[in-house]
């Protein structure tokens, strides 16, 4: 049967023709709980501007601010949240994209939206004030508050289950999507008229002591929030079982289906020439630059995704080889696009506002500024 003749058990349910303006959506397809209030856009109680979880001068906002952030953030930050099993056991078994797999109503601008909702979802957390910053971490706590089961891997019933709002998985998702942030500056961000290049060591520890204050965003457990590099790596080494690659972890417990499998049979049977425009912005901002992501997370990631050793050169090596490739995707006209595309005109305009707070303070005009070293 053709994806347009919808059958009696998808009727209503399945729309796959996307059109240029359902492709690009509203504010509503991001906004939650109105509009945004940017960084510095009300007071504290003390009367001094509310520069939410970060603000300006921080090395947090040079990474997340930079355009290659706003180009790679959402296929980078899956690669190494999707390595921690608790995370993947939960969006295989609980997210929408499987439910609706499973019931062969995916379509490929379901796993679009997905991601736009991805990248715009954490602007108004790293940009916004306070107030606006934890009604989004609320929002997410609500809607993960079902997300939990007592198998994350089939084959491994010793590691348990897993709980989105529970602590540790908590602190996973915000330490994986800052981390993965930080690879992308220092891999594949061109600044300062250099080619992409590591902070220093200070600079580094500054950034992961930063991300400790959105940690606690999440319900973390203030025992284990690193506030270092060598404390987030021994919380690598403390959870390395729960990222050691493992073959059945595509496996849906409840089914038995593979959670990869159906999602291509499903949006294989829902295909409509229309969602041709959503596969070449896919094309471009993930299957082009895959092994040059993949390149610039550590080994040790590529290793707990099971690559090995003839990818992991080719990674390493796509990295370099694509350099100009990569500089080109960070230059204005492509940043726009992918600004109003994947990010949503909430998220626009809360990036160019911390922009402008991020140069004045680096201009010494914010005097009430955080203090730090800039990246």
């Amino acid at each position: 049967m053709a994806a347009t003749d919808k059958s009696p058990k998808t009727a209503g349910r399945v729309d796959p023709v996307v059109t240029k303006e359902r492709m690009l959506g509203t504010e509503s397809r991001w906004r939650r709980f109105g509009e945004p209030t940017p960084a510095g856009g009300s007071l504290k109680e003390d009367g001094t501007p509310d520069y939410g979880v970060f603000g300006p001068g921080s090395i947090a906002w040079d990474v997340l601010l930079h355009p290659a952030t706003v180009f790679f953030q959402s296929p980078a930050q899956f690669v190494l949240q999707l390595t921690y099993k608790p995370i993947l056991a939960g969006v295989r078994d609980w997210d929408p994209i499987s439910r609706k797999a499973r019931k062969g109503e995916l379509t490929i601008f379901d796993r679009f939206d997905r991601q736009q909702r991805n990248s715009g979802i954490h602007a108004p957390m790293w940009l916004g004030d306070t107030p606006t910053a934890r009604r989004v971490a609320q929002h997410l706590h609500n809607i993960h508050a079902k997300v939990a089961g007592d198998l994350i891997d089939i084959a491994h019933p010793e590691l348990g289950g897993y709980q989105a709002n529970g602590p540790r998985e908590a602190m996973w998702a915000a330490l994986t999507e800052m981390h993965t942030m930080l690879w992308v500056y220092e891999n594949l961000a061109f600044r300062d008229g250099k080619a992409p290049h590591r902070l220093t060591p200070e600079q580094r520890d500054q950034y992961i002591a930063e991300v400790a204050v959105y940690c606690r965003l999440f319900d973390s457990p203030e025992g284990e929030i690193p506030t270092t590099m060598a404390e987030l790596k021994a919380l690598y080494e403390k959870y390395d079982d729960m990222f050691k690659p493992s073959r059945t972890m595509d496996v849906i417990p409840a089914t038995g289906q593979s959670f990869h499998k159906i999602q291509h049979d499903s949006i294989k049977k829902n295909f409509h020439v229309s969602q041709l425009r959503i596969r070449a912005q896919l094309l471009l901002s993930q299957k082009l630059f895959r092994y040059a992501i993949l390149g610039a997370v550590s080994g040790r990631t590529r290793r707990n995704m099971g690559m090995g050793p003839v990818k992991n050169a080719m990674a390493v090596a796509s990295t370099k080889t694509m350099l100009p490739l990569i500089w080109l995707a960070q230059q204005p006209q492509t940043e726009r696009h992918m600004l109003r595309l994947m990010w949503g005109p909430d998220a626009v305009k809360l990036i160019e506002s911390a922009r402008e707070l991020q140069r004045q303070a680096k201009a010494g005009l914010l005097p009430d500024a955080p203090n730090r070293t800039a990246a």
